[in-house]
């Protein structure tokens, strides 16, 4: 019988040489080792079957960035369009999302590795992310049966310990002796320590913490820093008395939310009254190209929002053309899209003239500093009741103090002083951008 099974091995060999690899699967020999090829062919054709996904375009300026986190491990399961990694850059984050449904088999990249475009990141093995949660779900159902069935084995063995109690009892005291002896050598070990450790003890907290900087804010710490070495910069302040704006407020907040949906505050009227008095300062809206100077007919505003991440600046395009109940919304939709961290590049290029309003976190006084190219930016404070003399009469008014950074090269003291005294009459009386 043996013999047999040799020859047919032979022949199954002599018919892999002459007639290839159909006709060894038809001889005995093949058959005995059909078990082991199969599993060959099983692992190959996995292997086959991942796609190894790579780094996503971020940006036209931005080949790198920080892997910051991964949300799926090796042999989750994912969808289709599901975010699998978030990769930090210096202006956003990017998330990469799984390009099928399937499961993750391969990490190629580490968290804090950085990671440039095109770079292999992950891969992934196609299939249904529905069928594998089904498989998950499959083994805690049964691993609870066994748990169900062990409870009754649990219980006789509960009950078999009350005959040998006597001898028990006996062989404790026996046990807890060297434990009181052990107890007592040790115990002036421990009351030794403190007073050695007593003398070297110092008052307070003395410890240090090292956190790497992320990405966006060595990108702001850059900028901020360049800002000052080129721009020739100068701050002139000036005080708004808000009391027709805070009454005009009052009056129609109520009308704007129930019609608009939108809550009617004060950077929509220190946006419109910026944008009128760049029409008649349009130097404070233009920008230095090397040895040009770029003059705009339209105003891109920038308005600075904190993050959790570090202080961005979306951009309202074409204010100018808006109302005040159409720059709320766009400034409401920019800040949400600020804070869940889904601003896109788009959302932040560009920019003429910027508004920073430090008022919102209680700062009375500030000198901003200028968001290059731009030439200028407005700083907004705290709203504070303040004496001021009215028609030869002393009064508490509602006071705010403005600053307008603004880069020399560009503007004059003059131009900058006009500028501000500009959005300061269309403040105190908002009506005024009607008749502009």
């Amino acid at each position: 019988m043996f013999s047999k099974q040799i020859i047919s091995a032979a022949r199954g060999r002599a018919l892999l040489n002459a007639h290839g690899a159909t006709a060894v699967a038809m001889s005995r020999g093949w058959a005995t080792a059909s078990g082991h090829a199969k599993r060959a062919a099983f692992h190959s054709s996995n292997l086959l079957q991942a796609e190894t996904v790579k780094v996503p375009q971020m940006a036209e300026s931005i080949t790198e960035g920080t892997l910051k986190s991964w949300l799926k491990q090796v042999g989750d399961s994912v969808s289709a369009d599901e975010e699998i990694a978030t990769i930090e850059t210096d202006k956003i984050d990017v998330s990469v999302n799984a390009p099928k449904s399937g499961k993750i088999v391969e990490l190629l990249a580490n968290e804090e590795d950085t990671v440039t475009v095109g770079q292999d990141l992950f891969r992934i093995e196609p299939g249904e992310a529905e069928a594998s949660s089904s498989q998950e779900s499959s083994p805690t159902e049964e691993s609870e049966a066994p748990k169900e069935t062990r409870k009754p084995e649990e219980k006789p063995a509960e009950k078999a310990p009350p005959e040998p109690t006597p001898a028990a009892k006996q062989e404790q005291p026996k046990k807890e002796e060297p434990k009181k002896e052990s107890s007592k050598k040790e115990s002036p070990k421990k009351e030794s320590k403190p007073e050695a450790a007593a003398p070297s003890a110092a008052p307070g907290s003395r410890n240090e913490t090292r956190v790497k900087m992320n990405r966006m804010r060595l990108r702001i710490a850059e900028r901020l820093k360049e800002s000052q070495n080129a721009a020739a910069s100068l701050t002139t302040f000036n005080e708004i008395d808000m009391s027709s704006l805070m009454d005009m407020r009052k009056r129609y907040k109520d009308a704007v939310l129930k019609e608009h949906e939108v809550k009617l505050g004060f950077m929509s009227a220190f946006a419109k009254a910026c944008t009128f008095a760049l029409k008649e300062i349009p130097a404070a809206n233009a920008s230095i190209e090397g040895d040009e100077i770029v003059y705009r007919d339209y105003v891109d505003l920038s308005v600075a929002v904190a993050t959790p991440k570090g202080l961005v600046t979306p951009v309202v395009r074409n204010a100018e053309s808006m109302n005040f109940i159409g720059i709320e919304k766009e400034i409401a939709a920019l800040g949400k899209k600020a804070r869940d961290g889904k601003l896109t590049l788009e959302d932040m290029a560009g920019g003429t003239f910027t508004i920073s309003n430090g008022g919102v976190f209680g700062s009375l006084y500030g000198t901003p500093i200028i968001n290059l190219p731009q030439s200028a930016v407005l700083g907004m404070h705290s709203i504070k009741d303040r004496p001021v003399v009215v028609d030869g009469q002393i009064v508490v008014r509602p006071i705010m103090v403005v600053a307008l950074t603004y880069d020399h090269r560009l503007l004059d003291g003059r131009e900058a002083v006009t500028f501000l005294v500009k959005v300061k009459e269309y403040l105190e009386d908002p009506r005024k951008m009607l008749l502009a």
